[in-house]
């Protein structure tokens, strides 16, 4: 996950890069998300910003999260695999939340050693 808080142009920076990466154009995002052509262009220039409603619209349409074009996770799915895993976190005790990150924490490190070669 992202640490730093994003830049300002993130979200139109995170819009053309999504975008590029389901090879659309403005004009056919535009028509798969049900908006005028002219706000996509507006959205990546920094122009206008999204409503939510049309910001879940993009998302959706662009098969990547909101977090992801908010900046808050840095890949386009991350945000998608975190979901099932967080979906019952509100129902947990606060014990059981600090469990669960400190399980997280582990998982990754765990990983993280494999990837770099030092095993589990």
């Amino acid at each position: 996950m992202n640490d730093t808080t994003p830049s300002p142009d993130i979200f139109q920076e995170r819009l053309r890069a999504a975008r590029d990466l389901r090879q659309l154009s403005q004009g056919e995002l535009a028509a798969r998300a049900g908006l005028p052509a002219a706000s996509i262009s507006h959205f990546e220039t920094g122009g206008r910003k999204p409503s939510f409603a049309n910001l879940r619209r993009l998302a959706s349409v662009l098969d990547v999260t909101t977090d992801y074009l908010l900046g808050r996770v840095d890949e386009p799915e991350m945000g998608r695999a975190a979901d099932p895993l967080y979906r019952n976190f509100e129902r947990l005790n606060d014990a059981d939340r600090q469990l669960a990150d400190e399980f997280m924490k582990m998982l990754a490190n765990r990983q993280k050693a494999e990837r770099s070669g030092g095993g589990a």
